[in-house]
């Protein structure tokens, strides 16, 4: 049926232009977007797991700024490390010179004391953006340890951030000061004596770390008739229980740091203990010790049920008035005048060598983890850019193609429209 009043053929007609618009104008938005899911409209599942996905690679980018900056902040560190390293081989060369007979030990003197100003300066100067990784003088609560953000997890629980932790190295000139009276003193705090059993194992993991808190070592050997050792020359004390007072001017103690565990005491009573050995020539056989994790193993192949060798741990708490010290806080004592100092300087110049390599051995490892983490962040927000794309963007070929083919169904719905606009004219030749 015809009528002149509704135009079926038009109205038809015209919904499919309106549709073919409507996908043209689709078709027109993902091109000037170049996504096919610009916003929630669109597709609101994928719109709110691709915006939840670039907040994370935000995430990543400041993450990977922050590794950049710590990386920096580490090899100017490292670099300060190896540089001390160097000087203190400088300067066990010059000590070396100082063991001769026929040198001016004066003239040496002047270099050590020229080596040991380089060398506190080198320590002063190390720093990035303010940021000192080779002093730890604070006693600051977390000031020991740096947190460098490493990387974020997402979970169902929410968002976890995960941390690479530096213990901050203490290669400072200033000796450890511990206090001669006050506090609270404990003697033989942990001790063991080696008799006829020659070996044992001295546990301080029950001893508290705190900062300030002040641990020392003394030797006590016992031996009347000299057949085992000259029990004189083992002896760090004036009896079996060392004083305070002895404590503080021997050199024996270490002061312990802000962040410092017990591994680290321990670690810091073994170098004192082996500059000790090799200033003052002690016999390994006579006395030996090594210091791992929270023991120290002391053995001797000559102690007997006569002849005893009695080490103490003994503390001196950090309200005495106890101050830290760094590693290589015995450069300033060292005195080659005499063949004596020279011998004492060459025992404990080894030690800093250790204590520098150590630390730049340490900060260098780290900054191969940053290095590590770095490389796998970048990757991952390329990953997490594809997976977004992958989700959101618009395939431009494919979008291309049915641009034009809409262009043309849009051709043909106008000419469409405009025949069907035209068919109720033909009604009026029937009145005609």
């Amino acid at each position: 049926m015809s009528s002149i009043l509704t135009n079926i053929g038009a109205l038809s007609a015209l919904k499919t232009l309106r549709r073919v618009n409507s996908d043209l104008d689709a078709t027109m938005s993902e091109i000037g977007t170049g996504k096919r899911v610009s916003n929630a409209s669109k597709n609101a599942a994928v719109w709110a797991v691709s915006k939840t996905m670039e907040s994370d690679v935000k995430g990543f980018q400041k993450i990977s700024d922050s590794l950049g900056m710590a990386q920096a902040t580490l090899s100017v560190a490292r670099q300060g490390a190896e540089t001390l390293s160097d000087l203190l081989t400088d300067l066990k060369g010059k000590i070396v010179v100082a063991h001769q007979d026929n040198i001016d030990r004066d003239k040496v003197q002047a270099d050590v004391d020229a080596l040991r100003d380089q060398i506190s300066a080198v320590v002063e100067a190390t720093q990035f953006n303010g940021q000192n990784l080779l002093k730890n003088d604070s006693d600051e609560a977390g000031s020991g340890t740096i947190n460098i953000l490493a990387s974020i997890a997402r979970s169902g629980k929410g968002v976890k951030t995960t941390d690479i932790t530096l213990k901050r190295q203490d290669l400072r000139t200033d000796a450890a000061v511990v206090a001669a009276s006050g506090g609270t003193y404990v003697a033989g705090a942990v001790q063991a004596t080696l008799n006829a059993t020659q070996s044992a194992t001295i546990d301080v993991s029950g001893l508290t770390v705190s900062t300030g808190t002040a641990f020392g070592l003394s030797v006590f050997g016992t031996d009347a008739d000299g057949s085992g050792f000259d029990q004189a020359a083992y002896r760090t004390s004036a009896a079996g229980a060392e004083t305070q007072s002895e404590m503080a001017a021997g050199s024996l103690a270490y002061v312990a740091r802000e962040g410092d565990r017990m591994s680290d005491v321990v670690t810091g009573l073994g170098r004192r203990w082996e500059a000790y050995a090799n200033a003052n020539g002690i016999d390994a056989s006579v006395l030996s010790m090594s210091f791992k994790g929270t023991n120290i193993i002391a053995s001797s192949d000559v102690s007997s049920a006569s002849d005893t060798l009695q080490v103490s741990v003994n503390t001196v708490s950090a309200n005495a008035g106890n101050t830290t010290g760094g590693e290589l806080g015995d450069i300033a004592s060292l005195d080659v005048t005499t063949a004596s100092g020279a011998a004492d300087a060459l025992g404990r110049v080894d030690v800093m060598i250790e204590a520098a390599v150590d630390a730049a051995a340490e900060i260098g490892s780290v900054q191969g983890r940053l290095g590590t983490q770095a490389s796998f962040t970048s990757k991952l927000i390329d990953s997490f850019n594809t997976g977004i794309g992958s989700l959101v963007d618009a395939n431009l070929e494919e979008t291309s193609a049915r641009q034009q083919a809409l262009q043309v169904q849009q051709q043909l719905a106008v000419q469409a429209l405009s025949i069907a606009n035209q068919a109720p004219q033909s009604l009026l030749s029937l009145f005609r």
